[in-house]
């Protein structure tokens, strides 16, 4: 056999070998990496590369040396599941950077970061002072985690004792200009609705790039004619004006009337709308 041919033949075997055997290691060995998982990442490519153009060595031992290393890595993986110590001592344990607005030096060094290298992790984390920050950690992976201090963290609804629905995720119901049955009828909805909906903003179906419905049943579309404008949907924002009207409309007509029964009428129902628009209020004018 040439030995142009025998290379190819060789690459391949080795490319679907590597391929099962990455896929045992599991997605872990994909992610970011850990001190032994880079070892052997590099290894096994190493490995992979030999098999493929050593023609003159024996092909079988470069697969026998891979499987070794495979067995080893899951071993190691199984001790680490097993072992808090072993994860300690193959992994590391995490180290605090900063620790109430200060940045502890000492870790800094244990690490062998340096300072400048430390803010351009915050940056990367939106943090541009070190003094808002609570703590940050380096993780074993090397990752910077931030936490800010709570007069620095942004404000949420949690925060002004707001509860808030939980939103179900947006369903993509056109994808290439055809319609995608099975997450359409996830919303309860059919095809004569996604037409309904096109035909209000005057866009054909096959010049839909990628649709979706999001948790309030409104439609959003890219076009793959980029240059047509498509108004954004308006459901939420015309209910809004008519709770509004309609609150002002009870008030004007307790205002209008001069039975003391029917005033009173009025007023309790425009305080209860004017209620209701304030609980609805976010979710109708984001």
């Amino acid at each position: 056999m040439p030995e142009w041919v025998e290379v190819i033949t060789r690459t391949l075997a080795a490319v679907v070998v590597l391929f099962a055997l990455t896929r045992l290691l599991g997605k872990r060995q994909i992610s970011q990496l850990s001190f032994f998982e880079y070892i052997t990442g590099i290894t096994i490519g190493d490995l992979a590369a030999t098999i493929s153009l050593d023609v003159k060595g024996t092909w079988y031992l470069g697969i026998i040396s891979l499987s070794v290393w495979v067995l080893v890595s899951l071993g190691i993986e199984f001790l680490q599941l097993k072992s808090k110590k072993a994860r300690d001592f193959i992994d590391s344990k995490s180290t605090v950077l900063i620790k109430d607005g200060k940045i502890l030096e000492d870790n800094l060094k244990k690490e062998r970061l340096t300072n400048e290298e430390l803010l351009e992790q915050l940056r990367g984390k939106d943090v541009f002072k070190a003094a808002e920050v609570e703590f940050a950690i380096m993780e074993p992976n090397g990752e910077i985690n931030v936490l800010l201090k709570k007069q620095n963290q942004p404000l949420t609804p949690t925060h002004l004792g707001i509860q808030v629905a939980p939103e179900t995720e947006s369903q993509t119901v056109i994808l290439d200009g055809k319609v995608m049955d099975e997450p359409l009828a996830t919303r309860g909805l059919n095809r004569r609705w996604i037409h309904t909906e096109l035909e209000k903003i005057g866009v054909s179906l096959d010049n839909v790039y990628i649709g979706q419905v999001d948790a309030y049943g409104q439609l959003y579309v890219d076009l793959f004619d980029d240059k047509i404008k498509v108004p954004e949907p308006q459901q939420k924002a015309t209910l809004y004006a008519d709770l509004k009207k309609c609150q002002a409309d009870l008030e004007m007509f307790g205002l209008s009337t001069d039975r003391l029964e029917a005033k009173t009428m009025y007023g309790q129902c425009s305080m209860q709308l004017e209620q209701v628009i304030s609980d609805v209020k976010p979710l109708l004018t984001r």
